[in-house]
């Protein structure tokens, strides 16, 4: 398990920093007990150092073992243990320091006194620093655990994104190419300025794959090379007209949003008339969005637009609920015999949409 590392430079620096404050402290309150000033120096100097370890070897042993829930009895178990192994090997070094090398033979019965209050005190200090060992190192695998689920998600997010844009390429291709089949026998020129053209479209389509983001002049850019092919389609009854405000022209959007709304548009506007057709594309800025308007007429005896969006306009609520997490950026709408597709793109922050 992954832990984000406690034994820093500045950690380290304030571990050392707290246990001379402490070793200084009971060095002050032995004295006052009447302890001599360097038996009381080499006692507090040699506990706190084993209590010190004893917490170290706490911290590093939960970096990479956290117990469960139901083993938190360990911790009480651990902390006793350490506790009295602290005071045993107190008594074993101390003792003999202070009694024979420093001729202090009071220190003995001194020692036995305090035995209790070493005890609680180590295991106080040792429990304090299992408790915050557990609470840091369970916020850091949590924290961990949403990193990675995050990390999922928007691998998953990207995914979906990817087979979609993936997907909208061959739905058009599909159609262009079974034009040009049946052009190619009657109107071999009119066929091979339409193969040129996909090709064009096709190029600039491979160039967007790896962008997020583009200007709307550009995205319409590439519009009209879509458009171009299907007036090669539908001759002189497919018409187009293009309408943005100078502002909506630097707003940014997702790359080939825009080219399966006008699809679906020209779908429920030709194909069940022979008539002349005009499709209006409109931009504009509106409250920190760029709303984009595409409209076509439709015959509401042939044709239900309002029952079906089909895969086109599927794929563009998708997307958009993928980038936005909000399903009320794409509308519709039927009424005198125009169709209008409603998409507002919210304009992100410079640094979001790199």
């Amino acid at each position: 398990m992954e832990k984000t590392p406690l034994s820093t430079r500045k950690f380290l620096l304030v571990y050392i920093a707290w246990w001379v404050v402490w070793a200084i402290l009971q060095t002050d309150l032995l004295v006052g007990f009447g302890v001599k000033p360097t038996v009381a120096m080499i006692d507090s100097m040699i506990s706190n150092l084993l209590i010190a370890l004893s917490c170290g070897f706490i911290l590093s042993n939960m970096r990479y073992y956290l117990p469960r829930k139901e083993r938190y009895g360990y911790i009480v178990l651990l902390s006793l243990g350490l506790a009295g192994l602290c005071i045993l090997i107190s008594k074993l070094i101390v003792l003999p320091l202070a009694v024979y090398v420093m001729g202090d033979p009071m220190y003995k019965d001194f020692f036995t006194a305090s035995k209790g209050i070493r005890f609680d005190f180590a295991f106080l200090q040792i429990g304090c620093i299992c408790i915050l060992s557990i609470l840091w190192y369970t916020t850091e695998e949590e924290k961990l655990n949403r990193q990675r689920h995050g990390e999922a998600e928007k691998l998953a997010k990207e995914a979906e994104l990817f087979k979609l844009r993936q997907q909208l390429a061959p739905h058009f291709l599909f159609n262009s190419l079974n034009s040009i089949s049946a052009l190619t026998g009657s109107q071999p020129e009119r066929a091979r300025k339409m193969i040129q053209q996909l090709s064009d479209f096709l190029r600039s389509n491979l160039k967007k794959e790896e962008q997020e983001w583009v200007p709307l002049s550009e995205e319409l850019q590439y519009l009209e090379l879509y458009l171009e092919i299907e007036k090669v389609r539908f001759g002189h009854r497919l018409s187009t007209e293009v309408v943005c405000d100078e502002k909506s022209l630097e707003a940014r959007l997702p790359p080939m949003l825009l080219q399966p709304i006008v699809e679906n548009a020209i779908k429920f506007g030709l194909y069940d008339t022979t008539d002349a057709v005009t499709i209006s594309v409109r931009a504009a800025m509106d409250k920190g969005y760029v709303r984009v308007e595409v409209v076509n007429p439709f015959d509401p005896e042939t044709s239900r637009p309002q029952k079906g969006t089909g895969f086109g306009l599927n794929s563009i609520q998708r997307r958009l609920y993928l980038l936005f997490a909000r399903a009320d950026l794409l509308e519709t709408h039927a009424e005198n015999n125009l169709f209008t597709t409603i998409v507002k793109i919210p304009q992100l922050q410079p640094a979001a949409i790199v």
